[in-house]
C-alpha cells in the first residue's frame, strides 16, 4: 500500500499520497487539496516546496553532495570536461567518442554569429552592463531563427537538438562579444581547432596579430568552473527557465529569463559580492583579521562562506581549490594582496570554532571570484560566465517541460492581505 499523510481541517479528514524519490527524498503531493478542501499551502520563496519532479540533478546539502543524473560531481570533475558534463546533463548519458566529437564540432559550426546580430550587439551603448546585452540577445536568437522559436513545444521539440546546439555555442560568443563591445574592442571570431573554455578565453582576451594563448591549467580552471556551474537544481534562475517554458515559451525565451534572474545580486552576483569584499577589506588598510572579528560580531557580512542549500561542505569549493592553485602557480602569481587577505579568511573560517560551528565554510563562489580576478577576467563579466556555465542545465530543464505531455503552465497562489471590499468614494 502506497505510504500516505493524513490532514484534518476544519473537522474534515483528508488523506494525502507522499511522493518518493529515487533517493528517498519524500513529499506530500497536495496538488488536491483545494479542490478538495478550498484550501491551499503557505510557503513563501518556496523552501519546502517541490515545484516539479526531475531526472536531472540531485543534491543532499546536508551531506553535502551533488550529482549530474546520478554521477557524483568530484568524479565527473576528475574524468570528464564541461563538454562531456554538458552533453550528459542535456542528454541524460555520458558522450561515445564519436558523440563527443560530433557534439564539440556542431558547438564549434553554431559559434558565430551573423553580421546582423553583431550589429544588434554592437549598437549597445558602451555603458551597458553585459548581462543585459546576454539577456536581450538570448532572447533575439529567436529572431534570427524563427524556425526554432515557434512557441510550440510540439514543433520545438522536433528542433531540440539545432536550438540546445545554438544556445550553447552562441551564450559564450554573445558573452564575449558583450565584454568586447561596451570597451571600445574589436571583435574576435571563433577558432575551430580550440576546445570550449579556448575559444571563449581567445574570444574575450586575443587582440589583432596576437592570440591569447592560456596555459594548460588556466584553460582547466575555465573548463572546471562551467562544469561545476552546469547545473544545480530547482534554483532562482533553473526555477524561472521552468516556469517561462511553461508557457510555451521557446528554449530562448525561456533561456533569456534565466539570464536576468541571474543577475539578480542576491543569485548570481555571490562571487561579484567576494571579490568586492576583499577589495574592501584592503582598501581599509585591513589583512582580514579586523574583518574576521566585525564579522563575528555580526557587524560585517561575510562573503562567499556557507550556502543556502549546502548545510556542510560545497562539494564544489574543494574541486575548484585544487584547479585555482594550479593556474595562480601557471601564470607566476605568487604575490597579491587580495589573494593574502583571501589565504587569511578562508585559514579563520576553517579553524575558528565560530565559523566551524555555523559551517560557515568556503563556497564555490568564494574560489571563482578569486579565479576570475586572476585571469583578468572583469568583475561585471563574473555574472556572465556564471550564465554560460548554466546553460546546459537550462537546456535540460526546459526539455524536460516541454517533454512532458502532463506539464502544466505554472500558476502560483497567493494570500491576499489587501483591503477588503469597499465603495468608490462620490467625489472622485
Amino acid at each position: 500500500m502506497p505510504k500516505t499523510a493524513s490532514l484534518k481541517i476544519d473537522d474534515q479528514e483528508l488523506e494525502l499520497p507522499i511522493i518518493v524519490g529515487s533517493e528517498g527524498e519524500k513529499a506530500v503531493d497536495v496538488r488536491k487539496l483545494r479542490a478538495s478542501t478550498g484550501y491551499i499551502t503557505f510557503d513563501e520563496g518556496f523552501g519546502n516546496t517541490g515545484s516539479c519532479q526531475s531526472e536531472i540533478t540531485f543534491i543532499n546539502g546536508e551531506e553535502g553532495i551533488l550529482r549530474y543524473r546520478g554521477y557524483p560531481i568530484e568524479q565527473l570533475a576528475d574524468k570528464s570536461n564541461f563538454i562531456d558534463v554538458a552533453y550528459l546533463v542535456i542528454y541524460g548519458e555520458l558522450p561515445t567518442a564519436d558523440q563527443r566529437s560530433a557534439f564539440s564540432a556542431r558547438l564549434s559550426a553554431e559559434s558565430d554569429l551573423t553580421e546582423d546580430m553583431v550589429r544588434f550587439i554592437s549598437g549597445f551603448p558602451k555603458s551597458t552592463h553585459p548581462m543585459s546585452v546576454l539577456a536581450a540577445s538570448m532572447n533575439g536568437l529567436g529572431a534570427y531563427y524563427p524556425h526554432l522559436a515557434t512557441n510550440n513545444h510540439k514543433h520545438d521539440l522536433g528542433h531540440f537538438d539545432d536550438a540546445a546546439a545554438i544556445a550553447m555555442a552562441k551564450v559564450r560568443t554573445i558573452a564575449a562579444h558583450s565584454y568586447r563591445v561596451t570597451r571600445g574592442l574589436p571583435l574576435n571570431s571563433p577558432r575551430a581547432e580550440y576546445g570550449y573554455a579556448e575559444t571563449f578565453l581567445h574570444l574575450m582576451f586575443s587582440e589583432p596579430g596576437q592570440d591569447y594563448v592560456p596555459t594548460p591549467e588556466v584553460a582547466s580552471a575555465i573548463n572546471l568552473f562551467l562544469l561545476l556551474h552546469a547545473e544545480h537544481e530547482q534554483n532562482c534562475s533553473t526555477s524561472t527557465v521552468r516556469m517561462v517554458a511553461s508557457a510555451g515559451a521557446n528554449l530562448f525565451a525561456s533561456a533569456s529569463a534565466g539570464v536576468s534572474a541571474l543577475w539578480g545580486p542576491l543569485h548570481g552576483g555571490a562571487n561579484q559580492a567576494v571579490l568586492e569584499m576583499l577589495t574592501a577589506i584592503h582598501e581599509a588598510g585591513d589583512d582580514g583579521s579586523k574583518f574576521i572579528e566585525a564579522a563575528k560580531n555580526g557587524e560585517a557580512r561575510l562573503m562567499g562562506f556557507g550556502h543556502r542549500v549546502y548545510k556542510n561542505h560545497d562539494p564544489r569549493a574543494k574541486i575548484i581549490k585544487g584547479s585555482f592553485d594550479k593556474a595562480l602557480e601557471s601564470l607566476g602569481i605568487i604575490d597579491d594582496p587580495l589573494l593574502d587577505i583571501a589565504r587569511n579568511l578562508e585559514a579563520a573560517a576553517l579553524s575558528d570554532d565560530y565559523f566551524i560551528s555555523r559551517k560557515l565554510y568556503p563556497n564555490v563562489d568564494f574560489y571563482s571570484g578569486l579565479i576570475m580576478n586572476a585571469l583578468k577576467i572583469p568583475v561585471d563579466m563574473f555574472t556572465v560566465m556564471f550564465a554560460i556555465g548554466r546553460m546546459p542545465g537550462w537546456v535540460a530543464q526546459w526539455h524536460e517541460v516541454a517533454a512532458n505531455p502532463k506539464s502544466k503552465i505554472n500558476r502560483p497562489r497567493q494570500i491576499y492581505v489587501g483591503p477588503t471590499p469597499r465603495d468608490v468614494p462620490d467625489s472622485v
